[in-house]
């Protein structure tokens, strides 16, 4: 900043306005000119208005309307996050429903797959749905297994690890759309269903 031209001014002030002006001056951490000058912009106004306190003035206004727009940018940059958030929020679980119907979907074709084998009946009648046998389900890998009871491999072979084999069964008929459990068997590294 420009230094301020300052002309020196000799004038006599009661003592006891004296003391109490460099008094204030210590008490504000400044000089007592400084605050005899700040009266005399505050009394005289704009005639005593220099190029300081001018630019000082602009300078504030400035940096309001910075702090203005940083919040509104902010408020912006938050609201935006916000929206994204919840935009892929819901688009996690609209893609969760879409793998857990894909996997019933995946499960129901291994269990016709399953079923699709040679059939034999002793009826001479055409209808034959009745006298079908109960399909025998084949062992499963661990994940088709997983698929089939909607789950991911790393959470089967998990609750297999953890919980007792009467356990891991009951989990599986909870789990399984034909309620069936499955068993792990360690010489194939299979699952074997258990009815």
């Amino acid at each position: 900043m420009a230094k301020v031209e300052r002309e020196s001014i000799n004038f006599k002030l009661p003592k006891k306005l004296a003391d109490a002006l460099r008094t204030a001056a210590r008490t504000r951490n400044t000089t007592a000119t400084d605050l005899v000058i700040k009266g005399l912009h505050h009394v005289l106004g704009d005639l005593a208005d220099d190029t300081e306190n001018r630019v000082e003035t602009r300078l504030h206004k400035i940096e309001a309307e910075l702090e203005q727009r940083v919040n509104s940018i902010e408020g912006r940059v938050e609201s935006s996050a916000e929206n994204t958030g919840n935009r892929l929020t819901n688009l996690e679980q609209k893609l969760e429903v879409v793998t857990t119907k894909l996997a019933q979907l995946e499960g129901a074709i291994m269990v016709l797959r399953n079923n699709s084998g040679p059939r034999r009946s002793s009826s001479r009648y055409p209808n034959q749905y009745y006298q079908r046998e109960a399909p025998q389900l084949q062992p499963f890998e661990e994940k088709n297994l997983a698929l089939r009871l909607v789950s991911d491999p790393a959470t089967l072979r998990n609750k297999r690890e953890n919980l007792s084999p009467e356990e891991f069964i009951r989990w599986c008929k909870d789990r399984d759309p034909s309620g069936m459990g499955w068993r792990y068997e360690e010489k194939d590294k299979l699952y074997h269903p258990v009815k």
